[in-house]
């Protein structure tokens, strides 16, 4: 499909297609375990350092920026007023949920699980961690693509289209984080790989979500713009970055980050 065509579409079928690209992305990333069974833990934290920086460089490029400029379009509250309410409610709502979704973090120790007790497998609840993870992340596009249909200077197709890109491209070390470990606690080849890629199916669910509430409701946009931003920073802090530097490969796991906030910063700087 074509820009023309692509930016033809209703804001809603753009969010759907730009998450099934994000997913896509994650499953190709979980696909790794048809190639081997394990993966060196040096690349795989500079992977994950990589991911934490393209989603702290797309929370305030593709975000917060955009929320900070659309406040005053919008709105007759003080600027930063609508992004720091929406931003600290993103991370209010990640920590809710953390509280209460069974989950289990890739590096926690047997009986590590958080949320509510449960006697689910650990398999699912390593899914379910990341599919937590995955949340704002469609949730974030979906937003950018309702913003960009409003027409406002602060927000562009181009910009969402970026945000998209970037979440993509960190999405494949993330299914590949999954997989791998699933494949280490046992489970098959395949089974590891639909598990895997299963855990980013929510994006396109809180991307078309995102998109359907900015276009409704057009005063909510910096609101959801920031706190789409908040819950990203949130995964980073709370999950990504420890994660990454937790098996002695700090140097190269902030390397990665660095590496990964200049790319999103890149995309968002050239194309939105």
């Amino acid at each position: 499909m074509d820009a023309i065509g692509f930016n033809d579409l209703h804001p809603v079928l753009q969010a759907l297609f730009a998450t099934g690209f994000t997913w896509g992305m994650t499953a190709l990333g979980a696909a790794t375990v048809f190639l081997t069974r394990t993966v060196s833990r040096k690349l795989l934290d500079s992977m994950l350092g990589f991911a934490a920086g393209v989603m702290m460089a797309a929370s305030f490029w593709s975000l917060l920026a955009p929320a900070i400029e659309m406040a005053g379009e919008v709105s007759s509250l003080p600027v930063w007023l609508p992004p720091l309410i929406g931003f600290l409610a993103g991370g209010v709502m990640l920590r809710g949920l953390d509280l209460v979704l069974p989950h289990m973090h890739l590096d926690a120790p047997e009986g590590g699980a958080e949320g509510l007790h449960t006697t689910w497998r650990r398999s699912v609840l390593l899914v379910l961690a990341i599919t937590l993870h995955n949340i704002p992340e469609g949730l974030a596009v979906g937003v950018a693509f309702g913003a960009a249909a409003e027409g406002l200077s602060s927000s562009t197709v181009a910009g969402a289209i970026a945000l998209a890109l970037g979440v993509g491209i960190q999405n494949f070390p993330e299914g590949l984080a999954v997989s791998m470990p699933l494949r280490g606690e046992g489970l098959s080849r395949t089974r590891s790989f639909w598990y895997g890629q299963l855990s980013a199916l929510v994006e396109p669910v809180a991307g078309l979500i995102g998109a359907a509430a900015v276009i409704v409701a057009r005063p909510i946009l910096p609101y959801a713009l920031a706190f789409a931003a908040g819950a990203m920073i949130f995964v980073v802090v709370e999950e990504v970055v420890p994660e990454s530097q937790s098996n002695g490969n700090k140097d190269i796991a902030t390397m990665g980050a660095m590496i990964g906030f200049a790319v999103m910063m890149m995309l968002d700087v050239s194309l939105g």
